[in-house]
């Protein structure tokens, strides 16, 4: 009866090749630092992998929306607050001006400092970064105001639109960013319409009338509580907004810490079953090699 060594050749085969597989695999891991490469990695974990990565990536574009909207909202701020000084001094030359002792030409005088602060109330009302005027609502491509210090109605109508603009939070909900310089500036209600306080004031020095100027003089108080009421808003933004972005940072470290359980490949075991592997290997093919393969006798038996 004639012998064959097909099937130990053949189990040998296989064996060699399950060994160049992991050798293989282990290299790979090595140089790309990743046991997931591919699907067939580890079939079982990729769909979970894949998850992780698209809220990593969702929440990473969040965190860009939310540094821009830090900036703009940190420049309301600050132009906001400079609108609060602007005020206090014109308010400070509104008690000047309604004294009795002073003359018409002194009042104009005074009158002139109120209508360059009115020109710079305004301009603030203009803000604009990166292109963009920060209190023109949705319509952010337009100045909100226009100025003409000599009309008697200096200013022209808002120029902007309502503001919806809100910012989503990582955790998934939402809140509102930004108002509008008609609601800080130019209110429907007149106790609070800074811009026809200002102005009342500058109409009432130009023409040296005492009662107007006392008048306008009580009107800024509470066009100044207002102000203050929107500069607070933009705090609440700020505040709003630096949460988020500590809310996102924590999300996405816990985030890349589980991709990384997942994916990242074991240094030192990869290392070790690098080695095992070649040792395998050359075991393998030493052994197949030393095999007594038999001569023609031995099938002729």
């Amino acid at each position: 009866m004639i012998k064959t060594n097909g099937t130990n050749t053949e189990r040998f085969l296989i064996d060699v090749a399950s060994i160049t597989h992991r050798i293989e695999r282990a290299q790979e891991q090595i140089t790309s630092g990743r046991k997931i490469n591919r699907v067939s990695d580890s079939p079982d974990q990729i769909s979970h992998l894949l998850q992780l990565r698209s809220e990593l990536g969702a929440t990473q574009q969040v965190q860009t929306n939310l540094g821009r909207i830090e900036s703009e909202s940190d420049a309301a701020e600050q132009a906001l607050a400079h609108a609060v000084s602007l005020l206090e001094r014109v308010s400070v030359l509104g008690a000047q001006g309604s004294t009795d002792i002073l003359g018409a030409n002194e009042r104009q005088t005074i009158g002139q400092e109120v209508s360059s602060l009115l020109q710079q109330l305004v301009g603030v009302a203009n803000t604009a970064i990166d292109g963009r005027y920060l209190f023109a609502g949705d319509n952010d491509q337009a100045a909100p105001y226009t100025l003409d210090l000599s009309l008697d109605a200096p200013f022209s109508a808002y120029l902007g639109t309502a503001s919806t603009r809100e910012i989503q939070h990582p955790s998934g909900s939402r809140f509102q960013i930004s108002t509008t310089a008609e609601l800080i500036f130019d209110s429907t209600d007149p106790a609070t319409n800074i811009f026809q306080a200002v102005n009342n004031l500058r109409l009432a020095l130009r023409d040296d009338d005492l009662a107007g100027i006392r008048d306008a003089t009580a009107q800024l108080k509470s066009s100044s509580a207002h102000m203050n009421s929107q500069l607070a808003f933009y705090g609440t933004v700020q505040n709003q907004v630096r949460d988020a972005l500590n809310y996102s940072q924590t999300q996405q470290l816990r985030l890349k810490e589980q991709i990384s359980g997942l994916q990242d490949a074991d240094m030192a075991s990869a290392i070790l079953e690098l080695n095992d592997a070649r040792f395998q290997h050359e075991a393998a093919l030493s052994a197949e090699s030393n095999r007594n393969r038999g001569s023609l006798f031995d099938y002729l038996r």
